[in-house]
């Protein structure tokens, strides 16, 4: 006999993305008496402070007067347990591994992205209060507070998705929760040149920045796939480096066998705790790292982060938001100023920390790719531009006129193995 959540639900029917949000026991009752039913059971197991197990649950169900068969007990059973440790009604578009982004928007209104743009499901929920309490609870989940005084959150739950929440009357009408998915395992470049991220040959070029040692940058928009990306080509870095990550939210994973992951954490009820991503650049300096890596820029970390980059840490990276790889130089400068950097020192450190720029975008069909590489080189007025060497081809990338410039350092740090010597 299975004791085990996985058990067939309903008499065994194949149980689309949408069955289990409506719980087990349907074809015995309505949905208002099983509302009425299952909040008795949970009142039960309140009370008595029980697990909701199988057993428990049917133990609940004959306290109010009811008897069930096996299908409907465990059916009970799986949805409360889901409404209590799991994500509720959005725990099977979770466990589908081609899903990337699960978006509720109205209790009604639940999205998701399997890489080829949002898709509507027909998960709902009972109403905006049940969006509001499973909102809460994954927020109680990750260590963070989430009410009328705090409404909203920006955290990373035990399995590494990662969560943010809104409740109104800042989200009018309902609370709004978007979950992103984190892949157990980084893609390889290989899969990316299958998926059509990296076109035909690209991938050439990016082994090669890699053993070159340049520092890079990867910008793009939100969803736009630079995470997985850079945690490919960190994946290709040599098993002998040392890789030290400094993320808010931790959610890079190369795969390499040496990395060391610092993560950010906001302060507490009391307002003490406070670590942000300036504080972990500066203890990952300390830490004896063959590549630096930050996870995405977007503060005062960016000083910390050019200033390593200038004093012999090679090879570093990190991401950016930006809409153009031309705008980077014009991004980094903004942050550069908000941390008390003058322009005139923020460009000339730009100039020798940083080498390459890959602009990531995702076009109308929902599919990521590399759309540009640019160098970095100084304009006659001393500041920074990026120079296009390289954009999307569908059976190549095509040059632009910094490709030589791109091909002669790809070229100064490798032995060639890397088949550099071909570009």
């Amino acid at each position: 006999m299975s004791t085990g959540w996985d058990a067939p639900v309903g008499g065994g029917h194949d149980a689309g993305p949408g069955a289990r949000a409506s719980g087990g026991l349907e074809p015995a009752t309505g949905a208002g008496e099983r509302a009425r039913l299952l909040d008795g059971v949970r009142q039960w197991l309140a009370e008595s402070g029980a697990e909701p197990t199988p057993a428990r649950v049917a133990q609940a169900l004959r306290a109010q007067g009811r008897v069930l068969g096996d299908a409907e007990v465990l059916g009970a059973a799986r949805q409360l347990r889901s409404e209590l440790v799991g994500s509720g009604p959005l725990e099977p578009l979770l466990a589908d591994p081609a899903v990337t982004d699960v978006l509720v928007a109205a209790p009604d209104r639940v999205w998701v992205d399997r890489g080829g743009g949002l898709e509507l499901t027909p998960v709902s929920f009972p109403d905006a209060a049940a969006v509001r309490s499973l909102a809460q609870r994954l927020a109680a989940v990750a260590g963070r507070r989430l009410d009328d005084a705090r409404p909203w959150v920006d955290a990373r739950l035990p399995d590494g998705t990662r969560l943010h929440a809104v409740l109104p009357p800042v989200a009018v009408g309902s609370t709004c929760l978007s979950l992103r998915v984190v892949r157990p395992r980084a893609f390889t470049l290989d899969e990316l040149v299958m998926a059509g991220t990296v076109p035909p040959g690209g991938d050439r070029v990016l082994r090669a920045l890699i053993a070159s040692r340049l520092s890079y940058v990867i910008s793009g928009g939100t969803g736009s796939g630079k995470t997985t990306l850079l945690s490919a080509l960190l994946g290709l870095v040599g098993p002998s480096e040392r890789i030290v990550l400094a993320e808010d939210s931790a959610e890079l994973r190369p795969d390499h066998p040496h990395v060391v992951r610092l993560e950010g954490r906001p302060a507490n009820q009391e307002g003490v705790g406070l670590v942000e991503l300036q504080d972990l650049v500066r203890q990952a300096l300390r830490m004896r790292p063959d590549r630096l890596v930050v996870g995405e820029v977007r503060g005062p970390e960016v000083v910390s982060l050019l200033a390593a980059l200038n004093t012999g840490h090679e090879g570093g990276s990190g991401t950016l938001h930006a809409n153009a790889a031309a705008q980077v130089p014009a991004r980094l400068e903004a942050l550069g100023t908000a941390a008390g950097l003058d322009r005139a020192a923020l460009h000339s450190q730009l100039a020798a920390a940083l080498s390459v720029v890959l602009h990531l975008v995702r076009d109308q069909s929902g599919r990521r790719r590399i759309a540009e590489v640019h160098v970095l080189e100084r304009d006659a007025s001393g500041l920074v531009v990026t120079v296009p060497a390289l954009r999307w081809g569908a059976e190549a990338f095509a040059c632009e006129r910094g490709w030589e410039r791109l091909r002669e350092l790809l070229r100064g740090g490798s032995d060639g193995s890397d088949g550099s010597e071909a570009l």
